[in-house]
């Protein structure tokens, strides 16, 4: 590349980042082809999980998480990404055209791109201390940031809907063959570069108080010990946009990854639910009880403090770069 283009070694770091961004069942749905002054991001529809994701609602979302990802990476490397999102319309997988332009980074973006490695997709139960409504609010100007809303689910009669809804959902993708050989074929991998591994997955079903989440066979991970006293405090975020089109999905995808991040910096444990919002009766109910019909919604994350006697999760495997990255072919 140009000396005013980030150079090799800065586009294999920033790239390495961007692919530690969460996808369902990690799979790293996502493909960079590198020109002599642009990135693009393409989908890899190869990586789609029908049984789970229908619509390919959760692919677009880890991309645009990937995407928001590889934005953090260059910030903190000293360049700012210039994003031109569905470039192509005669390619729907071409999601994102990205330019650089040279830019100090701030110390915003060093703390969000050292949260990078450090962010985990935690399972386990919380704390009991409950989130400050400042930090949620906090974490709903980064999802604003990035053309998204964060409602933060906080009335009794709402937590109820979204709860419920996760539970169903999950009972009707249980009851699906298709679903549980696809749940089951990206679980328990011990050594491959993708799916959710055994030492990062609860054993059985995670329960934590009314909220049950999404269960991957064969999983090791065992819980953090509670006392009877001591209740899960996590807060719910249901991310949502004005629409469900390609354009308005990417974006809550890094929606998504803006608050994981921020999350992470401020040393709080994150976990993406897309359960509840992967069958359409479910997400009908969420968007009609939760939202009340203001918003179509996305992702849901559960966050809050980890709890005290927590071991720190081993990072989920990646892809190498060198398997998800190529050059562009000439005109």
């Amino acid at each position: 590349m140009d000396r005013d283009q980030p150079d090799d070694d800065t586009m294999k770091a920033a790239i390495a980042l961007a692919c530690r961004a969460p996808s369902v069942h990690n799979t790293q749905p996502w493909r960079w082809l590198l020109g002599d002054r642009t990135v693009h991001l393409y989908a890899d529809v190869d990586r789609h999980v029908p049984a789970t994701d229908p619509t390919g609602t959760d692919l677009l979302l880890g991309c645009g998480a990937a995407l928001h990802h590889l934005r953090i990476a260059l910030a903190a490397l000293g360049w700012a990404a210039i994003v031109h999102r569905l470039p192509d319309p005669a390619r729907p997988d071409h999601l994102a055209a990205v330019e650089f332009v040279r830019r100090e980074p701030t110390a915003s973006d060093v703390a969000l791109a050292a949260a990078i490695p450090r962010r985990r997709t935690d399972r386990r139960r919380y704390s009991s201390w409950t989130v400050p409504p400042a930090v949620l609010a906090q974490l709903g100007d980064r999802a604003a940031d990035e053309g998204a809303i964060a409602h933060a689910v906080v009335e009794p009669e709402e937590r109820f809907e979204l709860a419920a809804a996760l539970g169903f959902a999950a009972a009707l993708q249980d009851a699906d063959p298709a679903y549980r050989w696809e749940v089951r074929t990206w679980s328990g991998r011990h050594a491959d570069l993708d799916g959710v591994p055994a030492a990062n997955a609860p054993v059985g079903v995670p329960v934590h108080g009314d909220l049950r989440l999404r269960e991957f066979p064969g999983g090791e991970l065992r819980d953090v010990p509670a006392g009877d006293w001591e209740e899960d405090g996590a807060s719910l975020l249901v991310l949502g946009t004005s629409s469900t089109d390609a354009l308005s999905t990417l974006r809550a995808g890094e929606a998504m990854s803006a608050v994981l991040l921020e999350a992470t910096a401020a040393g709080l444990a994150t976990c993406p639910l897309s359960q509840a919002l992967e069958v359409d009766e479910t997400r009908d109910r969420v968007r009609r009880r939760v939202l009340h019909d203001t918003l179509c919604p996305q992702i849901v994350v559960r966050v809050g403090w980890p709890a005290f006697n927590a071991d720190p999760l081993p990072p989920t495997p990646r892809r190498p770069p060198s398997e998800v990255t190529g050059g562009l072919e000439p005109a």
